[in-house]
């Protein structure tokens, strides 16, 4: 992969776009923050590639590649989208037409049923986390960004990977039960924060 360009940066790493070497296909690569290089981070950073490459709801963005480069960086390469956040739509448009709402949260609703059906929980819905795409001549494709905050909704003891007591997401669109235990995560929680980012698109 080579780098193009510096995309954004979020909790655990910085985003670039990229373009494959042999294939030139454009690329976003995620490479693991060095100021937080530990096992710990090395371990969520893997999780979080092994729990979304399992995911294919078209919904869900991409996994292509993981790895790790010769100075020792985690990495992994993923499906490049072009497009605006749920956030960056609101700022343009304001509140946003019922009848449109629905057509987005059907397309996240389905990547999210995906996840919790092989026991995923997303923990960090938000407008911020969910991207509207033009694919292939279709627009407002939907595309859920950001499993890094994902865990299994059964975690067996001694595999406890976050922090005891820290609590991860964004808290305008956190289950109330959440910020009392932070260890507390089922759907039900993706579902009130859902129900958050769709009041703030109507209003």
């Amino acid at each position: 992969y080579r780098i193009v360009k510096h995309v954004a940066t979020g909790g655990m790493g910085e985003v670039y776009k990229a373009r494959h070497a042999l294939l030139k296909r454009p690329t976003a690569i995620k490479l693991l923050k060095k100021s937080i290089m530990s096992p710990e981070a090395v371990a969520r950073f893997e999780r979080e590639v092994q729990l979304a490459s399992l995911l294919a709801h078209p919904s869900t963005i991409e996994i292509y590649d993981f790895g790790q480069t010769p100075e020792g960086t985690f990495y992994y390469a993923m499906e490049y989208l072009i497009g605006l956040t749920l956030r960056q739509l609101v700022i343009i448009e304001g509140a946003i037409r019922p009848a449109r709402v629905v057509y987005l949260l059907r397309q996240v609703c389905g990547s999210l049923r995906e996840a919790h059906d092989m026991g995923q929980v997303h923990r960090d819905i938000s407008p911020n986390n969910i991207m509207l795409c033009r694919r292939g001549g279709m627009a407002d494709v939907a595309k859920v960004l950001d499993f890094g905050l994902a865990k299994p909704i059964q975690i067996p003891d001694g595999d406890q990977i976050t922090g005891t007591g820290t609590l991860v997401g964004t808290p305008l669109y956190i289950a109330p039960e959440r910020f009392r235990d932070p260890a507390t995560a089922d759907p039900r929680s993706d579902l009130y924060a859902l129900g958050c980012v769709t009041y703030k698109l109507l209003t």
